[in-house]
């Protein structure tokens, strides 16, 4: 079903005011002209999608800074060309600095087995994780442990929790982020 440009409008505005299925709606409206501009631009599946989640995800979060004056699908992939460029600058950067790193890599030779108190470092993190995962909403806890620790697919997760998959990767997203705010705010 085609949607017409005011009845966009009016998902548009009830998204602003937090509806969720006015959320998804959207993402279902508008996932793939996101990831085929970004097929086009990376031609790279995981990089679209990635990309593609990132900006509904960022999208979202800045819904109200959407001005009506312009398409919606104007404003999204504006934000996805931008996240493209982002991730290309990023790499271009972790590439140099692997360069650089390179040249003392012959002098060090790493003994790469855990000690004891690496172990028990390690154990003592995941502890800490799990005590902030707790803090989350049940909905935001759920997708990380079947995704984390569980290790289950997207698809699988969809499945399990009878939602559609793009927004299983839009609520995993939103909860790495949120769980990263819990960590920072220690």
């Amino acid at each position: 079903m085609e949607k017409t440009n005011d009845s966009i409008k009016e998902i548009i505005q009830r998204a602003k005011e937090g509806n969720q299925i006015a959320f998804s709606n959207l993402v279902d409206t508008f996932w793939n002209d996101v990831y085929g501009f970004q097929m086009l631009r990376t031609k790279n599946e995981n990089d679209a999608e990635d990309i593609t989640i990132r900006t509904f995800s960022k999208a979202f979060d800045k819904i109200d800074t959407y001005d009506e004056n312009y398409e919606f699908k104007t404003w999204l992939i504006t934000i996805s060309k931008n996240l493209h460029v982002d991730l290309l600058r990023k790499r271009k950067r972790s590439l140099m600095n692997e360069m650089e790193s390179r040249g003392d890599e012959v002098k060090r030779v790493l003994d790469e087995t855990p000690t004891v108190e690496d172990r028990l470092i390690t154990e003592q993190n995941l502890a800490n994780l799990l005590q902030d995962i707790k803090k989350m909403k049940p909905h935001y806890q759920k997708v990380i442990n079947l995704r984390y620790f569980q290790e289950m697919s997207y698809a699988d997760i969809a499945k399990e929790l009878n939602e559609p998959v793009n927004n299983i990767k839009v609520k995993l997203l939103r909860a790495k982020k949120l769980l990263a705010e819990i960590i920072k705010k220690k």
